[in-house]
């Protein structure tokens, strides 16, 4: 019995002993998985298109307002709005009474001059007296072009009416035009650039265009205008961009993203995942791993290139970042790095 005893001791100890070696494994083992596990990528810089995007509307490149410069009654609109119209069409009749009449008077003022030109040249007139009805009868011919140029309203350019504000019958008054035409074929953007780029942009440099109306559809447009001078409240200068528009798909109105392209730079490159939005902010961050450890570095975006991200700060060229593992990283926490 005593045995007995002695024995089941023994073995008691042996079980306590195990159990004890076993729990310092296990808090070894623990303190290892307590190492957050990361995947690393190497980064490198590279040149990058240094491409800029501008939001502009479209503008026609004419616009003119058709109207009589004096009040009026409209006898006939020959065209509505959308209607293509060419230069010298002839587009609104305005009530020709008066013109009817000054033709009438200027007729007669031509044969009356003829008779008075032949006395002067038979001496039966002063000069003065000749001089003063060549004068009354210049006048005269300078009022009826006028009238008849306000009585007959011709198109001055090739494009699209735009806008009618009379019917016919309306009596016209000048706040408002008859018609609008604009000429859409080019049409033209302008765009505000940084005063950082007054030397990189060119008269005739291409630049791509795309309209939210047609996707990712893009078309490609010319400087066309640089404006000599920088605003200095904005530290800008204004820059005209005009688009062939042969089509006339793309109209007055329409929002567009005007992407310049001011040549290359060199800059170290990031797959997206490595990119760490701070809850709460803006900021963008990246770890960045070095001898066992990781920083958490600010750095500021650039381009995104499909799935890469241009870094314009905040990490060195042949650095290695974290791209998996992010969400329990704190800063300068060690890590052990996937095989």
């Amino acid at each position: 019995m005593k045995k007995s005893f002695y024995l089941i001791a023994l073995v008691a100890v042996a079980i306590i002993s195990s159990c004890s070696g076993g729990g310092k494994d296990d808090s070894t083992v623990e303190k290892k998985e307590d190492k957050p596990i990361v995947k690393l990528a190497k980064v490198a810089s590279r040149p990058v298109d240094h491409l800029v995007e501008y939001t502009a509307t479209v503008e026609a490149e004419v616009i003119n307002n058709i109207a009589p410069s004096v009040p009026v009654r409209i006898n006939r609109i020959m065209v509505e709005v959308g209607d293509r119209v060419v230069k010298g069409q002839k587009l609104v009749d305005m009530d020709a009474s008066n013109l009817q009449q000054l033709k009438f008077q200027l007729e007669n003022q031509e044969i009356e001059f003829k008779r008075m030109d032949e006395l002067y040249k038979v001496g039966g007139i002063s000069k003065s007296d000749w001089d003063a009805f060549k004068t009354s009868l210049d006048v005269m011919k300078t009022s009826y072009k006028n009238l008849l140029e306000n009585t007959s309203l011709v198109s001055p350019i090739n494009g699209v009416v735009t806008a009618r504000n009379y019917d016919n019958g309306d009596m016209f008054k000048s706040e408002k035009p008859v018609l609008v035409v604009e000429q859409i074929n080019p049409v033209k953007l302008m765009v505000n650039v940084s005063e950082t780029y007054f030397t990189q942009i060119q008269k005739g440099a291409s630049v791509s265009i795309k309209f939210d109306v047609y996707g990712d559809e893009e078309f490609t447009g010319r400087v066309s205008l640089v404006y000599p001078t920088i605003d200095p409240a904005t530290r800008t200068f204004p820059m005209e961009i005009k688009l062939d528009n042969k089509d006339q798909r793309v109209r007055p109105g329409m929002f567009a993203r005007v992407t310049i392209n001011f040549g290359t730079r060199n800059s170290v490159v990031v797959p997206d995942v490595a990119i760490v939005k701070q809850a709460g902010s803006g900021d963008r961050y990246v770890y960045v791993y070095k001898n066992g450890k990781v920083s958490y570095n600010k750095v500021e975006l650039g381009r995104r290139m499909d799935s890469e991200y241009e870094l314009l700060s905040g990490v060195d060229n042949g650095s290695e970042v974290v791209i998996a593992g992010q969400a329990r990283l704190l800063n300068d926490m060690e890590v052990e790095v996937s095989k």
